[in-house]
């Protein structure tokens, strides 16, 4: 076991309405049985295999509570948290039997924690709620040895909190501090020092949209936050800023932090949804949540990608798994819950470069499962689980390896030594000033490492600008332009309350400097990365510096309309911001146009969205179409906000009308639409050309997917309705499989197989499941999440808000589903030619390059 990784802690999160996988086989033995007063029984489970997972406790509910937060101590102990309770001690049963769990309740005047370790000869607390002196990070000690907690002290209140507030800690891999990992509605507390740079901002481009229910609206960055202090909680440090919610994070061997964040459920399906990710919590980063549909996309060059996407979920305990006693794949794999999937995730986390990428393996599935927390036993080896929060049932399991795989201690996966070490040198820069700082740092700023450059510009953001101002304003290489200039941006428009002394104030030619810096490089050689950043970096330019003036708006009119459209989705994205917010005279034409054609619901909105706010440039026609959109709009399906953004976009949009267009377009303003189903909206207007068959269309598949059209393929993929449910380089719902990758796993014959019957394998991470309810009535969907004894059964897959409420009490079995949520006969509606267009996109795992194009 890694040194620094004894003790953990962690705690649960409770999310809103997000689709997700099938029951494979939990029947629950009639409606008076004891299935709501019993845990998930483990034959319910799905594991890896050679992999015993074993039922040591069913919490008594109604004495106990539901455990969300869970350490071990010194002696093998665990210590484990009611949501809304006090904490209890656990002694484990020896290895080889499930007999005999202990359980000892703390007598101590606190509990209620979402975060737990024992560190320093003590129990730290982490207390999310209004309970005891209020929300904070607590330290409780024995001072007598008697081995009973006597001492509670109060080390740090913080502000806000609940489910979205203070949750885990985390031993610092030096041996001298705790981390802190903190939720987006816990205000930053005060600091001594910090590794990010203060000056962080919104950076919108156009004018925020805020939550389409009003949630956090008005809540501004930096978002979920990670801490160190001291072991006495005095001092405290600003490690990394920016995440949604984030619940816990482990330490690996190398002293690189992970967590794993949540996303926003009420987005899905719109352009600024991010899947909750696994990320690597680099030194000074700030990962882009912001407020509303502001959350920064992970191109962005002040930002930085997740190690890997994992989709819509509720994430809560996570852990390395060192000191297990398992094969050497999984003493390293990081281990991530999902309480409302009941997903445990085998995350093997691998170095690339300076950072790192990684693939999720599902290791136990079941529902309902709802995971708070895991942790490696160091006394055993084993990994012990919890389930519960929101007064669910709560149940403590053990899992252990019994297969012939050696379990000897593994080490690290190898490579990317050298990138890290770099990367170190450029981190020991951040928080101070240094004078050798600048020198060291500059050949980074254009390392083809992405980490690398990141580090170096955060470094150079903590010195003097009048060290490297010019030297920005003369660099012609590519990504230290962008760099570079991106940084001196943010330092030169720090706000005064964060401005340190010798910091310039903001100059009104640094504008114009910075933007003939930018206007320097080549459009035409530049990879698509590079016109991200380029983009940005203007962005940022008029975002913190002002408006352009008139001169440089048409000359930047001239250079970036006639860029639109490019062949990549995320330069239109950009692109079209840029065009509306510099009011290009054919912006309305351009994008209402591309509004029209575009396959996906995630890429009309982004274009409806930024159209909203343009004044110039509209035609009636062009308005009329506008608002057209909207009866469209209406049918679309999504998370919970997804309505109250369309109508704010909507009312935006009607608040650039003069009094006579609005009574121009009076008929189509306050027109109903007319409602539809999801395939009904999707399909309108497509005729039935064939009922294909495998034995039609395998022979074809396989020998033609040669000089096929990308375009085409993603447009007919959003035509037939793939993009309603399956998510594709970042578009489209979450409700079936991401089908980014599927080039890798299937063959074309496969894969077409899938497509044309979608019944003959249905895969058990998103079949549905048959409840019979005691009074014979039958409800069919899957499990979407739990309330106290409720469960909650997202009835159709297209419609992420479409629910029916069942009490366990109320159920009488559950069944998996032989039919697949997928319908038939999407493919009939295709001529042949563009069956293997939509194949080719499929299988080219978003390479719009691909030898299948040429």
């Amino acid at each position: 076991m890694h040194p620094f990784r004894s003790w953990k802690a962690s705690r649960v999160l409770v999310r809103g309405a997000a689709i997700i996988t099938a029951l494979t086989g939990l029947a629950l033995q009639g409606a008076e049985s004891s299935a709501a007063a019993q845990a998930t029984p483990v034959g319910s489970l799905k594991v890896a295999k050679d992999f015993k997972v074993e039922l040591l406790y069913t919490v008594p509910k109604d004495q106990q509570g539901s455990w969300v937060a869970m350490c071990t101590d010194p002696k093998g102990r665990l210590i484990v948290s009611d949501q809304y309770g006090p904490l209890y001690r656990l002694t484990p049963p020896p290895l080889g039997t499930s007999d005999g769990l202990q359980v000892e309740k703390l007598e101590i005047p606190i509990g209620q924690a979402q975060g737990l370790l024992y560190a320093f000869d003590s129990l730290y607390v982490m207390v999310a709620n209004d309970a005891f002196q209020g929300r904070g990070l607590y330290r409780v000690r024995d001072t007598n040895g008697d081995d009973r907690f006597d001492e509670v002290t109060l080390l740090r209140k913080l502000e806000g909190g609940g489910e979205h507030g203070p949750h885990a800690i985390v031993p610092s891999p030096d041996g001298k501090g705790i981390h802190l990992i903190i939720g987006n509605q816990t205000k930053l507390t005060s600091f001594g020092g910090s590794k990010v740079p203060y000056d962080w901002s919104e950076d919108q481009l156009l004018p925020r949209l805020w939550d389409g229910n009003g949630f956090m609206k008005g809540v501004l960055g930096p978002g979920g936050w990670v801490a160190k202090t001291d072991p006495e909680g005095r001092s405290w440090e600003l490690q990394t800023v920016g995440f949604r919610n984030e619940y816990d994070a482990a330490f690996n061997r190398d002293g690189d932090l992970f967590t794993y964040d949540a996303d926003m459920e009420w987005d899905i399906n719109t352009p600024w949804y991010r899947p909750t990710r696994i990320c690597f919590v680099a030194s000074g980063a700030d990962f882009g949540w912001r407020s509303g549909a502001g959350k920064w996309p992970p191109y962005f060059p002040d930002t930085l990608p997740p190690v890997v996407d994992v989709g819509p979920g509720s994430p809560t305990g996570v852990t390395f798994g060192y000191g297990a006693k398992f094969p050497a794949k999984y003493q390293n794999a990081f281990f991530a819950s999902d309480w409302s999937y009941g997903k445990l995730y085998a995350v093997h986390v691998q170095p690339d470069g300076a950072g790192y990428r990684g693939t999720t393996e599902e290791f136990i599935t079941g529902q309902p499962f709802p995971l708070t927390d895991l942790v490696v036993n160091p006394k055993d080896g084993a990994l012990y689980v919890a389930i519960g929060g929101r007064k669910t049932q709560s149940g403590l399991y053990r899992v252990t390896y019994v297969g012939k795989e050696s379990t000897a201690p593994a080490s690290a996966p190898s490579g990317g030594a050298s990138a890290r070490k770099t990367r170190r040198a450029l981190e020991a820069f951040h928080g101070h000033a240094d004078p050798s700082a600048v020198k060291t740092v500059w050949p980074h700023l254009n390392d083809s490492d992405r980490y690398l450059r990141s580090a170096a510009r955060i470094a150079l953001e903590w010195q003097p600008v009048a060290e490297w101002q010019e030297r920005a304003l003369a660099e012609t290489r590519p990504d230290a332009t962008i760099n570079a200039l991106i940084a001196l941006v943010r330092v030169s428009s720090r706000d005064p309350f964060h401005r340190k002394p010798g910091d310039p104030t903001p100059d009104p030619v640094l504008q114009g400097r910075v933007i003939a810096s930018l206007d320097r490089l080549n459009w035409k050689s530049l990879t698509e990365a590079q016109k991200l950043g380029v983009l940005r970096a203007y962005g940022l330019a008029f975002i913190r510096l002002g408006k352009p003036d008139e001169a440089t708006r048409q000359r930047l009119i001239a250079k970036f309309a006639p860029l639109f459209p490019s062949m990549a989705i995320a330069l239109n994205l950009q692109l079209s911001q840029m065009l509306v917010y510099l009011e290009a005279p054919n912006a309305a034409s351009t994008l209402v146009a591309a509004l029209q054609r575009a396959p996906s619901q995630e890429e009309q909105m982004a274009y409806a969205r930024d159209l909203r706010v343009l004044r110039t440039g509209w035609t009636p026609e062009l308005r009329r179409a506008y608002f057209e959109w909207y009866l469209k709009a209406a049918n679309f399906r999504g998370g919970a906000s997804l309505s109250g953004f369309l109508r704010d976009m909507k009312a935006d949009a009607v608040a650039t009308l003069t009094d006579s267009e609005k009574q121009e377009l009076k008929a189509v303003l306050e027109a109903k639409p007319e409602k539809k189903t999801a395939l009904q909206n999707l399909l309108s207007g497509r005729t039935v050309v064939k009922e294909w068959t495998v034995q039609d269309l395998a022979p074809v598949v396989q020998g033609g997917l040669k000089k096929r059209n990308y375009n085409r393929g993603r447009e007919l993929f959003g035509a037939v309705g793939c993009y309603n449910c399956h998510r594709f380089d970042t578009e489209g719902g979450a409700v079936g499989p991401d089908l980014t990758g599927v080039g890798a796993r299937f063959s074309p014959r496969d894969l077409l197989e899938s497509v044309v019957d979608p019944n003959k394998e249905i895969s058990d991470q998103y079949a549905a499941i048959i409840v019979t309810k005691n009074d014979g009535d039958v409800v069919i969907g899957r499990v979407a999440n739990l309330n106290n004894d409720d469960l909650m059964i997202a009835t159709d897959m297209t419609d992420p808000n479409a629910f029916a409420n069942v009490k366990r009490k109320d159920v009488t079995s559950i069944e998996p589903s032989k039919i697949s949520p997928m319908p038939e006969g999407l493919l009939n509606t295709l001529q042949q030619d563009e069956i293997l267009d939509l194949m080719a996109f499929l299988l080219s795992r978003g390479d719009r390059n691909h030898a299948m194009f040429r």
